[in-house]
């Protein structure tokens, strides 16, 4: 099947890839457009791989405000250069992150951000009310691991659904941005404050 330019733009429209992976990919699925996004996809979590562990210090720091001043949201997200920190495919990331975390109250980043002691808190109450439920005791360690998943899924910001896209994970938006710019992108750190909420150390 002839890959036709229209075929290449409508593509790229949809993954932010380069024209160039565009057209690959599509040479790959043989013109089929799902096939091709998912070959996209993929390519995109092999690049994120191969570039997690090169060194990414520039960036921006985007502040995000919802609901008339309700909601404030600052957010780290770090490029390997400057040119790409300034990039609008870069900036408009960084800004749909800062949106998502107002939506979505993340408490984490990542996994291994979360403490011992919270997942052990979380891993007794869900043997707890397994067995309040009167579950078998073969069967309990699936349901603590199966709440684990759950727990992390809501929590963990990379995890989480992205909010304008249900089929998508942060993760997985991440990716497609590494792919599409060719650079290591970190998100850092952020802080959420939502008007009348107690403070951690009240």
């Amino acid at each position: 099947m002839a890959i036709t330019t229209e075929m290449i733009k409508q593509l790229r429209e949809a993954t932010g890839a380069g024209v160039l992976d565009c057209r690959k990919a599509l040479e790959q699925a043989g013109g089929d457009f799902e096939k091709a996004k998912e070959y996209l996809r993929e390519k995109g979590l092999a690049t994120a791989a191969k570039r997690a562990g090169r060194t990414a210090s520039e960036g921006v720091v985007e502040l995000y405000s919802h609901g008339n001043g309700r909601v404030g949201v600052m957010v780290e997200v770090n490029s390997e250069t400057d040119f790409v920190g300034r990039s609008e495919p870069f900036r408009t990331f960084a800004h749909e992150i800062a949106l998502h975390i107002a939506a979505s109250s993340p408490l984490y980043i990542r996994e291994e951000d979360i403490p011992a002691d919270v997942i052990e808190r979380e891993k007794q109450k869900a043997a707890a009310k397994a067995h309040e439920e009167g579950k078998a005791e073969a069967v309990v360690p699936r349901i603590v691991d199966g709440y684990l998943a759950k727990f992390m899924d809501e929590n963990v910001l990379l995890r989480q659904q992205y909010v304008r896209d249900d089929t998508l994970t942060v993760q997985q938006l991440l990716n497609q941005l590494i792919a599409s710019i060719g650079e290591n992108v970190v998100i850092r750190r952020f802080q959420r404050w939502e008007l009348g909420e107690a403070s951690a150390e009240a």
